[in-house]
């Protein structure tokens, strides 16, 4: 059987250039729709209802959001196995970090996750009321984190945490931070792992905003082991960080012979 090529040609760049645009445009425009409710809200609403509202409508508008990437960006979206966590309590989730997708894939299919975010964006005009809203844990120390975390995991919700604390630069993966052991280890939560697959490094660390994408773009959430909780963080974080490895670094092919 022949291999199949993607499309390409110059109306296909064209249009891959025009999927950007969509793109970022669509997420800026869903960001915006709910900034004023999400500001006003924030002090009227009690914690509890505020807290779930909000990532209520996170959810919604993510998955909004990736169905408008499948219908006109050429995007493919595999995250069915996502679904399976919904209802299964507190946990830790696990994720690698190749792209600026990765929590927007995971987030639109799970109504009770809290992200743990860099500061920073927690003070972007664009994301920072609704992830005050959604009561999101802002990384501004190790300490706090854990804390915060940890009283999250206790009202029944699930962290979401990237590992590497950034996203990857040395590809498969860069080292592991002991935050999540720390998190794990305190809270007595376990810990399920999520590897995020991408055909292209869309957005990853060295690809620019606005450099197009290589279209069609597939996207994969697959589930990986869980871990009970630890009670060594470092030893946890080694073990942690060698299953990812394992998982992420593609098998070496092997010499065929006639």
């Amino acid at each position: 059987m022949s291999e199949r090529h993607p499309p390409n040609g110059p109306l296909w760049t064209l249009y891959e250039h025009v999927a950007m645009l969509i793109g970022l445009g669509s997420l800026a425009a869903l960001c915006l729709a709910w900034l004023p409710f999400a500001m006003l809200l924030h002090p009227l609403l009690p914690r509890t209802v505020g807290q779930r509202l909000g990532r209520r409508v996170i959810m919604g508008g993510f998955h909004f959001y990736l169905r408008l990437l499948s219908g006109l960006c050429s995007c493919r979206f595999d995250l069915s196995e996502l679904d399976t966590l919904r209802d299964q309590g507190p946990l830790i989730i696990a994720a690698n970090h190749p792209s600026l997708l990765d929590a927007v894939l995971i987030v639109s299919r799970l109504p009770n996750v809290v992200c743990v975010m860099k500061a920073a964006l927690m003070l972007h005009p664009l994301f920072g009321s609704a992830a005050r809203l959604a009561r999101y844990i802002r990384n501004d120390g190790m300490l706090q984190i854990v804390q915060q975390s940890r009283e999250t995991l206790q009202t029944g919700a699930q962290v979401l945490i990237f590992p590497e604390g950034t996203r990857t630069k040395a590809f498969p993966l860069d080292p592991l931070t002991p935050t999540l052991g720390l998190i794990a280890r305190r809270s007595g939560a376990p810990v399920q792992t999520v590897f995020l697959e991408f055909s292209t490094p869309y957005l990853g660390k060295a690809w620019p905003l606005f450099r197009k994408p290589t279209l069609p773009l597939h996207c994969r959430a697959r589930l990986g082991r869980r871990f009970d909780a630890p009670t060594d963080h470092s030893a946890f974080t080694q073990t942690l960080e060698a299953y990812f490895r394992q998982e992420l670094t593609p098998p070496v092919p092997t010499a065929s012979h006639a």
